[in-house]
């Protein structure tokens, strides 16, 4: 196997799954603060989620954590991909972790408390699983 191939495809899928979810929140951001409600399709409770009281944490929306978390989580992932810097991959590892927490809290928030679903919430939670099994994947494989 040729020496950072498997650095070289997990990195950048990692770098993808952030970007999207980046992209994710993003757009759940931008439209809070435009004052409107996401477009869901074919799929309803997008608007029931976000005008919801869980929207919003300390008077902020929760997808501008969502945005920052991103941010941080994408610089890792590059970091690591170009400069195979452990610490980045260290880095990814720990924020998937608690990505994956805060993730199930809100999943749970929608299913049960708020009874709906945003299919944007739910994608964007599959990129943060999905970035973190990459990252179990890339710690077992890179060299220490």
């Amino acid at each position: 196997m040729i020496e950072g191939a498997p650095r070289g495809r997990l990195g950048a899928a990692m770098t993808a799954l952030a970007l999207v979810g980046l992209g994710l929140a993003g757009y759940l951001l931008a439209v809070r603060l435009l004052g409107g409600v996401p477009v869901c399709g074919p799929v309803h409770g997008c608007d029931t989620v976000a005008a919801s009281e869980y929207a919003t944490v300390f008077g902020l929306p929760v997808a501008l954590f969502g945005v920052g978390f991103s941010v941080v989580l994408s610089a890792a992932t590059l970091i690591w991909w170009r400069r195979a810097d452990r610490r980045a991959l260290y880095a990814v590892y720990g924020l998937g972790l608690a990505g994956i927490i805060a993730a199930a809290y809100l999943t749970y928030l929608e299913l049960f408390v708020i009874e709906a679903i945003c299919i944007y919430c739910v994608s964007y939670a599959v990129t943060i699983v999905a970035g973190w099994i990459l990252a179990v994947l890339a710690l077992r494989s890179a060299p220490a």
